[in-house]
């Protein structure tokens, strides 16, 4: 590991307790990510009458990436990931649709859209094929793509991703974190969204595909050949711990891996774990 990346880790850990997060176990932490590493490449492709914001790391690296974040939040949330990815990878990190530094436009969001727009910056970026590291909302992208597009994409890594709204727990087990979150991703888009008091349209338009989705068919989970890992944390605070098992069993020798004393922040929470598990896919046999 970097020294610049263990000082990273070290000033999570110093800011954490100087905030009076230090009592707190660790799956109830917020840790901001570093700063992200200067791209090789970065700007804004259009695709599906918006511009979607891309950045690109070790352009000449082996086996291309891509890294999908999840809702309210950008690319940046990869601060921790990407320097130790792209020590091997051609590593891809990409604003999904409306969030970040991307326009939102007018067709309503559905994960089916949000796939379409990773798959033409794909053909923007002249990528015939790529894996997928997806958290969250990046995740379910991360399996439609497989799913209808399985000559595309090498291998595929979900965390904390549901398949359909079933999966979804009554009531989160910390709203206080959530709040936490949502104050810190509203702060983030005015500083990075080309609308910046649009926020309230990002909320509304997520919202709404949360009433109906993710839908994906069991049947056509059954479909994916990328060899696959769905990952949780062993505190996810939003999705019912069976459903991932569930998931992990639909899709054809998908290994299920929880990561101790993490939520759904773990990529944050415990960047060296998370990224243990990711290099294990990636690195693993075709």
């Amino acid at each position: 590991m970097k020294i610049s990346l263990k000082l990273s880790l070290l000033f999570t850990l110093l800011t954490t307790c100087a905030f009076g997060q230090s009592a707190l176990p660790l799956w109830k932490t917020l840790p901001e990510p570093p700063p992200m590493p200067k791209a090789d490449e970065s700007g804004l492709a259009p695709v599906n009458n918006i511009n979607l914001y891309y950045a690109i790391y070790n352009e000449h690296g082996k086996d291309p990436v891509i890294l999908l974040h999840g809702a309210f939040v950008s690319s940046d949330e990869w601060g921790f990931e990407v320097p130790l990815l792209s020590k091997k990878h051609k590593v891809i990190v990409v604003d999904s649709r409306g969030h970040g530094r991307s326009t939102l436009g007018s067709l309503p969001l559905t994960y089916n859209l949000m796939s379409s727009d990773v798959l033409q910056l794909m053909n923007y970026l002249k990528i015939n094929k790529t894996s997928i590291v997806g958290w969250s909302d990046g995740g379910i992208i991360g399996m439609v793509l497989a799913i209808h597009y399985p000559e595309r994409i090498n291998k595929l890594f979900t965390f904390g991703s549901n398949y359909n709204l079933s999966g979804y727990k009554d009531e989160p087990s910390d709203t206080s974190l959530a709040k936490r979150f949502m104050a810190r991703a509203a702060a983030n888009y005015r500083r990075l969204s080309p609308t910046p008091d649009d926020f309230g349209k990002l909320k509304a338009a997520l919202g709404k595909m949360y009433s109906t989705e993710p839908d994906l068919n069991p049947a056509d989970l059954k479909t994916i050949k990328a060899p696959t890992a769905i990952a949780c944390g062993q505190y996810e605070q939003f999705i019912k711990a069976g459903h991932f098992k569930e998931l992990s069993e639909l899709i054809p020798s998908a290994k299920l891996i929880i990561i101790p004393n993490v939520s759904h922040g773990g990529p944050l929470q415990n960047p060296v774990a998370f990224h243990r598990v990711v290099s294990g896919l990636l690195e693993g046999a075709k």
